[in-house]
């Protein structure tokens, strides 16, 4: 390489047999701008025949090497710096080889082309599908898992942990109970409201007191308080956990040799289901005192009449039915919070989402168990 400082240029001389294309001066980013211009006036001008000469190139760097790449090719380019009588030095000519072979090598992604809208849509319903499934799956093996601890604790009674199970039986049940009492309260007198407002037309306003108690009884009384301890207490438990698997605790209680599903979860199991089923008879009682007071003030039936037909006209299969639908909703929503909150990764922003999920999740499942059972309740006659 020679330590000239003039502009580099290419021009193709004619007076040789055959033609000879000339690089001289500097081919460098100082003069990328003309070298450019030059190399696109010489575009066409020369074919395979024409010999190369490089032995007049004097400094060289990649935006240079660059241009040379683009005006001769990557073949020409491997050619001329093979040649024995090629004056250029072991750096230019290493230069060269990388510039061509990485020119070369690249290929131009190819644009994917662009599906439909539908196709679009259905993909998207399709995966969502999946992902129903997927956790479909993991509920049912998180089942598993809760039955087979609890089976394993039942020959081993020490192992039984009261103390959180009495705390979350208060922080599930005891603090919920005044809102489950005021919510069904006053859903009752709703209850009672239309009723009476649609029954008078009939002139049966007295069987306001019948559609109280079957409403109640049957489905609202478990129905509303299952989707309340679905906001309140999935969330809660999905959070608990999630936090500790954010903070690696869970980890560190495997490392301790005990057992996160027989020292989170089982208490927390055990707690809904006695939690739940006495909050659902709160409720059922709450729910019938708010109707009682509406026919009392609106439709002059007396707290004696009220009661007297209750036990005339209300059996106690409905009562029944609604308590049995306690202890399931109250597993399952213990096991959904509980599931979410070990899928937390290690991010507030994985509590929040699985929190979100773990109330989504809760609260339509108790809704379709609860449809599905009023069905088979209904065709069996109960």
């Amino acid at each position: 390489m020679t330590s000239s400082t003039t502009p580099g240029d290419a021009h193709l001389d004619a007076s040789t047999q055959p033609p000879r294309l000339r690089v001289t001066g500097d081919w460098t980013l100082l003069h990328y701008t003309a070298l450019k211009k030059r190399s696109e006036k010489l575009d066409g001008q020369y074919d395979v025949s024409t010999r190369i000469d490089l032995n007049g190139l004097g400094a060289l760097d990649t935006a240079g090497a660059s241009l040379l790449v683009e005006l001769l090719g990557p073949e020409r380019i491997e050619h001329c710096t093979e040649q024995s009588d090629c004056s250029l030095s072991g750096a230019d000519r290493a230069l060269l080889k990388t510039v061509y072979r990485s020119l070369n090598d690249f290929c131009v992604p190819v644009k994917q082309p662009q599906e439909s809208a539908g196709i679009q849509l259905l993909a998207r319903i399709g995966s969502a599908v999946d992902t129903v499934w997927q956790d479909a799956l993991k509920l049912l093996g998180f089942i598993g898992l809760i039955l087979e601890t609890f089976a394993r604790g039942l020959f081993h009674p020490k192992r039984w942990r009261l103390t959180p199970v009495v705390a979350h039986i208060e922080q599930t049940g005891l603090d919920a109970a005044p809102i489950v009492a005021l919510l069904t309260f006053l859903v009752g007198a709703v209850v009672a409201f239309l009723g009476a407002t649609v029954l008078e037309s009939f002139g049966a306003s007295i069987f306001t007191v019948d559609l109280v108690a079957f409403s109640f009884l049957r489905e609202f009384g478990v129905l509303l308080t299952a989707i309340l301890m679905a906001g309140r207490t999935a969330s809660a438990f999905t959070a608990q956990i999630g936090s500790m698997k954010a903070n690696e605790e869970i980890d560190a209680l495997r490392t301790l040799g005990l057992d996160p599903m027989e020292l989170l979860v089982l208490p927390r199991v055990l707690a809904l289901l006695v939690a739940l089923p006495m909050l659902t008879f709160l409720a059922m009682l709450s729910g019938i005192i708010g109707g009682g007071v509406v026919c009392a003030v609106a439709l002059d039936i007396s707290p004696a009449m009220f009661l007297s037909l209750l036990q005339s006209d209300i059996g106690v299969q409905h009562f029944l039915v609604g308590m049995v639908k306690a202890p399931i909703f109250a597993f399952l929503i213990a096991a959904i919070g509980c599931l979410e909150g070990f899928k937390v990764s290690g991010s507030a922003e994985s509590v929040g989402a699985h929190t979100t999920s773990s109330v989504v999740q809760s609260i339509f499942v108790v809704i379709v168990l609860d449809a599905v059972a009023a069905l088979f309740f209904m065709e069996m006659g109960w």
